[in-house]
């Protein structure tokens, strides 16, 4: 794409949102529908082109990335008359006699540029969003999983026209001629290096940001847990997509005095999900590509593996590999893992481990596993971070009910359900006053008797 087809794009889209078509509520929620409908019709193509990108097993696929994608548009379908309802809100007697309320609009044409992790939930989702808050949406998914970005090409292009939804494929180059335009919002999943990319283009014209970006996620194991339950729902929660999650627990906090125990645990439940040879398993994942293949293969300190550690190159596939005496200034630790790579690193004193996760930058997400009520609140009360699990992963983020979204280097604004609907929207504050009545208190010339019934109204 070019910066002249970037910006007819973007003038026709502009054109077509001022036609006001988006802004009414059945437009919307036919919208959705479309796009439900469409995701059911190229299921299996969807399938298929997340086997060939990510390797994902059919049950994977559909459970962390169609069914979730589903799930929020049937949310936004229950409730947007709800969240695109105007709020009344309190009037101060000053303002005698008014209506105030806020009213939800939508920004205009949003950009949304997606990862390749998860490239049908984190593109579709938002998607969802954009479309019930009314606006129109440039999308550019990612250039390493071209399977899925031209499967969803194929499925929006029949469903919705150019001017209203609209896939660009390809790399940077069209990154760069996208964010060179004067959007009305920029929504950005992925690293945080290209975040601040995004961030800097969005300066130019000043436009509004979301950015869905990640961390070394910390997994805390108090010598409260029950060990062999936190085992099995960490394996699932780290190795989920090869690691290759945003919210993925990255690096494992255990107690020392219950190290051995949990370890023990968590090599009994790998092979228990994944076999004795998980590298052969065909419901296994691979890594994106080569470069990201290398770059995990690199962080494998092998004095330190105690399970795992088999690799192969050809098919682009790391086992499941812990790692024991991990420190914090080991090369694993220097970066967000996005990998099957497990480090354990140990604390003797729960709020010394908080005190240094507190000192850490902010990650996206938090897991502690404990039945210490105490260690509990101490560890989601004092560290930042953005979402998480007691006694669970991953599972924080597949609900509409609550936002999801990062703080600090993590991220910022969240999305999901309301969340979502009002991340796409910009909630204007009104004041109807009535004509009936006008109150001379507030015009010149001044007096004192005006001014005492201005504190009379105003304290």
């Amino acid at each position: 794409m070019t910066e002249a087809e970037a910006l007819s794009l973007l003038n026709e889209q502009k054109e077509y949102f001022a036609k006001g078509e988006t802004l009414d509520l059945s437009f919307r929620i036919n919208a959705l529908k479309k796009l439900y409908a469409i995701i059911e019709k190229y299921e299996d193509e969807i399938a298929a082109a997340l086997k060939a990108d990510l390797g994902k097993s059919l049950q994977e696929g559909y459970m962390c990335e169609t069914g979730l994608t589903k799930s929020e548009i049937s949310h936004m379908l229950r409730h947007i008359k709800s969240y695109a309802r105007e709020k009344r809100v309190l009037t101060p007697l000053a303002q005698y006699v008014s209506r105030s309320y806020e009213k939800p609009s939508p920004y205009g044409t949003v950009l949304i540029m997606s990862p390749w992790n998860y490239p049908i939930l984190l593109t579709l989702e938002p998607l969802a969003d954009a479309i019930a808050a009314g606006n129109t949406a440039i999308i550019k998914p990612s250039a390493y999983s071209p399977a899925t970005s031209a499967v969803m090409e194929k499925m929006l292009s029949e469903a919705f026209p150019p001017e209203y939804v609209k896939v660009v494929l390809g790399g940077r180059a069209e990154n760069k001629c996208l964010l060179s335009l004067d959007v009305d919002y920029i929504f950005f999943t992925g690293s945080k290096a290209v975040g601040k990319e995004v961030m800097k283009a969005a300066s130019e014209h000043l436009v509004p940001v979301t950015l869905e970006l990640g961390g070394k996620s910390p997994c805390i194991v108090d010598k409260s847990a029950n060990i062999k339950l936190a085992a099995r729902r960490i394996v699932w929660g780290k190795f989920l997509n090869l690691g290759q999650t945003c919210v993925a627990p990255d690096f494992m906090y255990v107690d020392a005095s219950v190290k051995d125990a949990f370890i023990a645990e968590v090599k009994k439940e790998i092979e228990r999900q994944f076999g004795k040879n998980p590298i052969s398993n065909p419901d296994y994942g691979k890594i994106i590509s080569e470069k990201h293949y290398a770059r995990v293969k690199g962080l494998i300190d092998y004095d330190k593996v105690v399970f795992g550690g088999e690799t192969d190159d050809a098919a682009l596939k790391i086992a499941p590999t812990v790692m024991d005496n991990v420190t914090f200034s080991d090369a694993v630790m220097g970066q967000e893992i996005f990998g099957p790579l497990m480090p354990v690193l140990t604390f003797d004193n729960f709020d010394e481990a908080v005190k240094k996760l507190r000192s850490l930058p902010c990650p996206l997400a938090l897991y502690i596993f404990s039945s210490d009520k105490g260690n509990i609140e101490k560890a989601t009360s004092r560290i930042s971070f953005g979402g998480g699990c007691v006694n669970d992963t991953v599972i924080h983020l597949a609900t509409s009910a609550m936002g999801f979204g990062g703080v600090g280097e993590s991220g910022m604004v969240s999305y999901h359900g309301r969340r979502g609907f009002e991340t796409f929207s910009h909630i204007k504050s009104i004041v109807d006053k009535k004509t009936f009545l006008d109150l001379p208190m507030r015009y010149q010339p001044f007096s004192q008797l005006m001014l005492k019934m201005i504190k009379m109204f105003v304290k």
